[in-house]
């Protein structure tokens, strides 16, 4: 089988979509696949021969980002030379575009990617206007590929509701080897100050989208009611940091951006996890924080409300409802038991997640989509 891959994200970028396509090339390789990767060219040079990158200029709104200007011309001589069975396109902007429209030309199944709930972006940023155009061009997109992959069931309904029929669900797993208990580090606590402090940790970006505000003022009333007894720890970085800086309480905690040993260590070393968002499509850093050993705090939405059991592996509250949320974390801050439960089963609810178990259904899913071209059933042996 060979796959071609689009997106208009990549590495040395690190989010949802470069940390899946990251664990996917990987495993396309352990399972002799042949795959090429079309992506924006970012400040480094590449030396993977199955990576072709394109001039991009940073994102206005979002400078850690790119739009990438895709060769046509280039795109075409490499496929050509390359043939893949199946396109598969994770993101919906120009790179995306330039691997549709290749499929269309050349007769070659697409498969598509909802990841990013960017309608629910414009509420934040003051574009509201834009909602109803953004799910014209998604739905316009995503309708013209063989299948539309979601996160989640809560993705899947909510394209669902703007026409988009033709999808299925893409989920994401989890090393349980990187995320691990074991790197609990006390000398990290010591240098963080939080040694005999209970620890609430956020990772994720410093957004508007993130909820940050909702997070703050219940952190804030959390630290008047118990004091020295908590922390707060905000790992990550955006274009909200220096707002977020004001917003928290002094005392809080940035570490700014992490990722690999340290990333680990942090959410190890840390004791309770909050996650305020309400527009996640699934929700990595849950099962990140799950699979290190920390009871988590959700907002009842989108993909987290999904991951998460009530009182079960997780605790949730109403979405941007700073008081239920406060509630929460000071439910974890006194009951210490429901904290070990819930870590408990978080952990093992982590443990049945894995990017192989996952990658193995996108392979079905590849097949099916194949099949209903009328081609050949190509078989295809899952390590």
């Amino acid at each position: 089988m060979k796959v071609a891959l689009f997106a208009d994200t990549y590495l040395p970028q690190i989010n949802g979509v470069t940390n899946t396509l990251n664990k996917l090339t990987q495993y396309y390789k352990d399972n002799d696949i042949d795959y090429k990767v079309f992506v924006p060219e970012y400040d480094i040079k590449s030396e993977d021969y199955n990576i072709e990158r394109f001039y991009s200029i940073k994102f206005v709104l979002y400078p850690e980002n790119r739009i990438a200007f895709p060769n046509t011309f280039r795109i075409s001589s490499t496929l050509s030379d390359f043939q893949p069975d199946i396109i598969h396109i994770m993101t919906e902007f120009n790179m995306g575009m330039a691997g549709l429209n290749y499929g269309k030309k050349h007769g070659i199944p697409t498969v598509s990617n909802y990841t990013t709930n960017f309608s629910q972006y414009s509420d934040y940023y003051g574009f509201n206007f834009m909602k109803q155009p953004i799910w014209n061009y998604m739905k316009w997109f995503h309708t013209q590929n063989d299948v539309t992959l979601c996160p989640s069931r809560s993705a899947q309904k909510l394209l669902h509701s703007q026409g988009i029929h033709n999808t299925r669900i893409f989920s994401r797993g989890i090393d349980f080897k990187s995320f691990h208990p074991m790197f609990r580090n006390n000398k990290l606590r010591e240098q963080l100050g939080i040694s005999d402090k209970i620890a609430f940790l956020y990772v994720g970006r410093i957004s508007h989208e993130k909820d940050l505000d909702i997070l703050s003022t219940s952190y804030e009333s959390i630290h008047r009611k118990y004091n020295d007894r908590v922390a707060m720890i905000v790992t990550g970085d955006g274009p909200l940091l220096e707002k977020c800086r004001q917003m928290f309480p002094k005392d809080t905690i940035f570490t700014g951006f992490k990722k690999g040993k340290e990333l680990s260590e942090i959410y190890a070393s840390s004791d309770i996890f909050v996650c305020p968002s309400s527009t996640e499509t699934f929700g990595n850093v849950i099962l990140e924080a799950m699979s290190s050993g920390l009871p988590v705090i959700g907002a009842d939405a989108g993909g987290v409300g999904e991951i998460i059991q009530h009182g079960v592996t997780g605790v949730k509250f109403a979405k941007r409802d700073s008081a239920e949320l406060t509630q929460c974390m000071a439910q974890l801050v006194e009951d210490i038991d429901l904290s070990d439960y819930l870590s408990t089963n978080g952990r093992e609810f982590a443990a049945g997640r894995s990017w192989e178990k996952v990658f193995n259904s996108l392979i079905d899913i590849y097949q099916e989509t194949l099949e209903n071209r009328a081609k050949p059933s190509l078989h295809f042996h899952k390590a």
